[in-house]
């Protein structure tokens, strides 16, 4: 069988699509290899929304495209989100590319694989939503998945590029979502992860009554599908959430009690130029309403530093919001000035070095918060789902505990496997208590298994996975 090569950039919305393509690369009989020498085929599946992340790209692909003279390589395809945005621009500035492919032409690929096909494939970014019937191979730990529930995003925000790189809000039927989500169940995953652009405008655009649906009704669906034992709401908007999805989150126990929201700011002037279309007061009641209702949650949010016009005073101001807040992840990504972005055009920009000194002050406070919390967790008994062996000692296993969302959280390092009468094996659910905290991970002692084994399910294709580092995709 031919060998292909893919690495994935960005956030697990992408990660998604990439599992796609390597379904359709499995359909014309390739299959993965971690070592893109041997690779016939290479495919960067790029991330475009900041300028960091752009760079990032296009150095991964300048280093791939060195695999067409030492290596295996007959094609290198570019795709994703930098080829939507700036598909002229790097076919003229990389000739070693031979294909380029859409946020929505990832299906494309297989034109590609067949031969005799165009080198651009750029088309609408709204032209395509993932289904149940999409060819998929899970690049996740075992036991563990993703879901998209919608593509694209109807906001307006004035730092965002997602509108135009992804297109307007489309929702997935949940009858086809829960076909998904049942086989990726029969397959071993015990964890499903909801992702979309906007996860809390799910089925607004469906339609009116009938037809419309609401996010906590599929929710409730995906958490009553036999075998499934963990559901993970990602990328909520701050708004209101319904009472029936604050029940779900508080009282269903499949239901992780985990909400990530990205706030941006706190200052009324500045969620105004961002135009999020809120002031500072809602965010308080948004934290105050959640934090009342739902024992043990874990509010995961990002902020944004050095937006065009934020001044001390307002960088101040967030820092006085997050430490009354407490949240247990945070995100922080310094401002990138997007040339298509509503910002770009705003007066009053701040210096690189202010915007760098701004991120180093928030980190250092979001850091003593997760210190605190995961100190507070130490002697309690959490529930840990095995991901394998870690990535610090290749005789210690790691894992996750609900409060950590897989790629961005971190980690429980476990101890005390030997003395078990067989060892956790990865896609496994095990009772740990926690022995030790660092500022972002925990140590634990495995006590016994649960139940939830699942070993060897919900994964097993070992796709190279880089993250953009210091901008916001790991969170603190």
């Amino acid at each position: 069988m031919p060998a292909i090569h893919l690495i994935s950039l960005g956030c697990p919305k992408n990660r998604v699509d990439s599992e796609v393509m390597l379904g359709v690369a499995q359909q014309h009989g390739y299959h993965h290899t971690r070592e893109a020498r041997e690779a016939e085929v290479i495919v960067v599946n790029t991330c475009g929304f900041i300028g960091p992340a752009k760079k990032e790209s296009v150095a991964v692909i300048l280093e791939m495209a060195a695999h067409k003279v030492s290596g295996s390589c007959r094609l290198l395809v570019v795709a994703g989100c930098l080829s939507q945005r700036h598909p002229d621009e790097l076919a003229g500035e990389l000739p070693e590319v031979d294909h380029f492919i859409g946020s929505s032409d990832v299906m494309k690929l297989g034109d590609v694989l067949a031969g005799g096909s165009e080198r651009m494939l750029v088309g609408n970014p709204a032209d395509w939503v993932v289904s149940a019937d999409s060819p998929r191979m899970l690049s996740s730990r075992p036991g563990s998945a993703y879901v998209k529930i919608a593509e694209g995003c109807d906001r307006h925000c004035s730092f965002c590029v997602i509108p135009l790189l992804r297109g307007k809000q489309r929702s997935r039927h949940p009858d086809d979502i829960l076909r998904e989500v049942e086989r990726l169940v029969s397959e071993g995953v015990v964890e499903i992860n909801l992702i979309s652009q906007d996860t809390s405008a799910y089925g607004r655009d469906l339609g009116a009554a009938p037809s419309r649906r609401e996010l906590a009704d599929l929710v409730q669906q995906v958490a009553e599908v036999s075998g499934l034992r963990w559901v993970r709401l990602l990328y909520l908007y701050p708004e209101r959430l319904s009472e029936p999805l604050i029940e779900l989150l508080a009282q269903h126990p499949c239901v992780l009690p985990y909400v990530d929201m990205p706030l941006q700011h706190a200052a009324d002037a500045m969620l105004g130029r961002m135009k999020r279309g809120h002031g500072g007061k809602r965010l308080r009641d948004v934290v105050t309403g959640l934090r009342d209702a739902i024992d043990d949650l874990t509010f995961r949010t990002a902020f944004i530093v050095g937006h065009p016009g934020e001044t001390q005073a307002e960088l101040d101001e967030l820092c006085d919001f997050v430490a009354w807040a407490e949240f247990e992840r945070v995100g922080v990504f310094r401002y990138s000035d997007e040339e298509t972005s509503t910002s770009h055009s705003l007066p009053a920009k701040v210096p690189p070095l202010v915007a760098a000194n701004r991120y180093r002050r928030l980190m250092a406070l979001c850091r003593r918060i997760s210190r605190k919390k995961n100190e507070a967790l130490v002697g309690r008994r959490l529930t840990v789902l095995v991901e394998g062996v870690s990535d610090e000692h290749d005789l210690v296993q790691m894992g996750r505990h609900g409060g950590q969302a897989p790629d961005i959280d971190g980690q429980v390092y476990l101890s005390g496997t030997e003395s078990l009468p067989v060892p956790p094996q990865a896609g496994q659910l095990v009772e740990v208590e926690v022995t030790q905290a660092s500022d972002y991970d925990l140590v634990g002692e495995v006590l016994s298994l649960d139940g939830g084994s699942v070993a060897g399910g919900g994964g097993g294709v070992a796709v190279s996975l880089p993250v953009v580092g210091n901008e916001g995709w790991r969170s603190s």
